[in-house]
């Protein structure tokens, strides 16, 4: 039996009372303060001054843990919604919503690859996402749908993915990223005065180099212009 379908053992008085979305919550305030590695099932016991063996009454592995916090998260994003024909906006706010949960929760990103979570509230988000297509211009096969939702969040787990590994990365170094490109450009110049890289020196020196929050808009613009135009025409 799944852990979504699995009873919780009844409560009994003790000096640590526990339930599943205590446990839930102990471990998410681990991964937020310091990464995924610091959850592990004594780790959450301690922070609820609990036994380790306590906890098994509530979920048998660490994997359930780690399914059931990602399914946590999935309950803070707000649903899409659509105005009107606005399917644009839909999906808009679909991509702000994975996108903030990630920033805020920056060990997400290691949980939403591979096989999609079946907890109750990344089912209720899948719902809400479909939903917000359904029946706008230009979606009336479930394929459309299927593939725009799928491809919006392609996109903003890509760009969550690089965000969230300079932010990690300036953390260790103690350099944010403009810290580091001064650090690295003496380099940088004697490697692109070789000649050997016309078209990157001509971007490092010609390119807009946005940032994170302005590079995303224009990213999801240019996802959301490629679906439109895979829309059948009226």
């Amino acid at each position: 039996m799944l852990v979504w379908e699995r009873p919780e053992p009844p409560s009994r008085p003790a000096p640590s009372p526990l339930s599943r979305d205590r446990i839930v919550r102990a471990a998410i305030e681990l991964a937020d303060a310091d990464g995924l590695e610091a959850v592990s099932l004594r780790k959450v016991a301690a922070a609820l001054d609990a036994g380790p063996m306590r906890l098994y009454g509530y979920l048998s592995t660490k994997e359930e843990l780690l399914d059931l916090m990602a399914d946590a998260v999935y309950g803070e994003i707000p649903p899409p919604v659509r105005a009107g024909d606005d399917w644009r906006g839909a999906l808009r706010s679909l991509a702000h919503g994975v996108r903030a949960a990630g920033l805020r929760h920056e060990w997400l990103i290691n949980l939403l690859s591979g096989r999609p979570n079946l907890g109750p509230h990344a089912l209720a988000h899948g719902e809400a996402s479909l939903a917000a297509l359904d029946g706008a211009p230009g979606f009336d096969h479930i394929d459309t749908i299927m593939l725009a939702v799928g491809t919006v969040n392609v996109y903003v787990l890509g760009a969550l993915q690089r965000q969230i590994a300079d932010l990690r990365a300036a953390r260790a170094t103690g350099m944010d990223e403009r810290e580091w490109q001064h650090a690295a450009y003496p380099y940088l110049a004697r490697m692109l005065a070789t000649g050997r890289y016309p078209t990157l020196a001509r971007f490092v020196r010609d390119a807009s180099h946005t940032d994170a929050d302005t590079t995303f808009e224009t990213g999801l613009d240019c996802v959301l212009d490629g679906i439109a135009a895979r829309l059948p025409r009226a």
